[in-house]
């Protein structure tokens, strides 16, 4: 009794598996371009438009702060908060070590200088551990 149980449920298991997946594929995931409207007006390019729109437009500008002094991270975070985000930083000694853990490195200087510039612009930190001198 117990067996014959288990198969009918197992049956019907199948049965409603095999039912759900047969429902998900009768409706098309794209749109039937036979059946979209299709008038005899031409279409017009507007992608055109909206790039000569977007490249007459200024860039953001903002003022990047003078970050020389400060530890690594709370320099990355101030000209983060100024509207900067392409940052990177270097080891200013020249030996090319990675900063691993941003609050033991001091800047020494940055590129760009402080002022108002892009918001786009890649800004550049060096950086040396706190225990050495720029």
């Amino acid at each position: 009794m117990r067996t014959r149980t288990a198969i009918a449920a197992l049956a019907a298991a199948a049965l409603l598996t095999l039912t759900a997946c047969e429902g998900s594929n009768t409706s098309p995931s794209k749109p039937d371009t036979a059946t979209q409207d299709t008038n005899d007006q031409p279409k017009t390019d507007t992608s055109a438009e909206a790039t000569d729109e977007a490249t007459d437009a200024e860039p953001e500008t903002a003022t990047l702060p003078d970050l020389v002094g400060q530890d690594l991270q709370a320099a990355q975070d101030a000209a983060q908060e100024a509207g900067f985000y392409a940052l990177d930083d270097q080891d200013a000694s020249g030996q090319g070590r990675l900063q691993v853990y941003d609050r033991n490195w001091i800047v020494c200087r940055q590129d760009p200088k402080p002022g108002t510039h892009p918001t786009d612009t890649p800004v550049t930190l060096y950086a040396v551990k706190d225990t050495e001198s720029c």
